[in-house]
């Protein structure tokens, strides 16, 4: 790899941006393709820039059709999982995350429920939610579920997540429950996309203790990121 194209996926990877580093194997020219742009000694047709494109959310790499000695490689931002609220599921759906390869940070300004003891080894923020998202950044790579079951918690982040590029939300909550914070946010006018919310959260599997109804959360999320929301 080239050092400007390492320099560039290096800050696209801190800033959480996918890139596609197109390479032509006869001779190692290249060109990074990401969301807006194709640049660089290697020139790529409006197809090719296409096909390109269409790796930069499944992070896959493959050889370009139509072209001969053409590879692309993607370069994507780590899956990440935004849990607001510091409760019994949290705990348990935290490290579990954690082990199945997503970054995580728990979201809750209660300082006593966000607390090291109680979530060893993860990312706590005690900011309000709309101030964490806002500086977390809500990126195609990222999972949010709301499990505080506070509306002045819950509410803004759903608020903030719901016209974001996140592949996954859902939210802690009752039918009944449910219902309720839907008209809060119709009222919000976001009447058009709160389809997109997971509620009841998680794969039905019938469990019923924190653990058990983190590991459905956490098989969901899995299943929309691999399989889409049409799984």
């Amino acid at each position: 790899m080239k050092p400007e194209a390492l320099a560039r996926i290096t800050e696209a990877q801190r800033q959480r941006r996918a890139l596609v580093l197109v390479t032509r194997l006869n001779d190692g020219a290249q060109c990074l393709v990401d969301a807006d742009k194709s640049d660089g000694e290697l020139f790529l047709s409006s197809t090719q820039v296409t096909e390109a494109r269409s790796l930069l959310s499944s992070g896959r790499s493959a050889s370009l059709s139509d072209a001969d000695g053409l590879f692309a490689r993607a370069y994507v931002p780590s899956p990440r999982l935004l849990i607001v609220g510091a409760v019994h599921i949290a705990q348990a759906l935290a490290p579990m995350a954690a082990a199945a390869g997503f970054e995580v940070v728990v979201i809750d300004p209660r300082g006593a429920f966000a607390s090291a003891e109680r979530f060893p080894g993860i990312e706590l923020s005690t900011e309000w939610p709309d101030e964490a998202l806002a500086r977390l950044g809500l990126d195609a790579a990222t999972a949010l579920v709301a499990l505080s079951h506070d509306p002045k918690l819950d509410d803004p982040a759903l608020e903030l997540a719901l016209p974001s590029a996140v592949f996954y939300i859902g939210a802690l909550g009752s039918r009944r429950t449910h219902q309720k914070r839907l008209e809060r946010l119709r009222a919000a006018g976001l009447d058009s996309l709160v389809g997109r919310i997971h509620s009841p959260i998680g794969l039905d599997l019938g469990g019923r203790s924190p653990a058990e109804i983190a590991v459905s959360i956490l098989a969901e999320i899995i299943q929309v990121r691999y399989r889409g929301e049409r799984a």
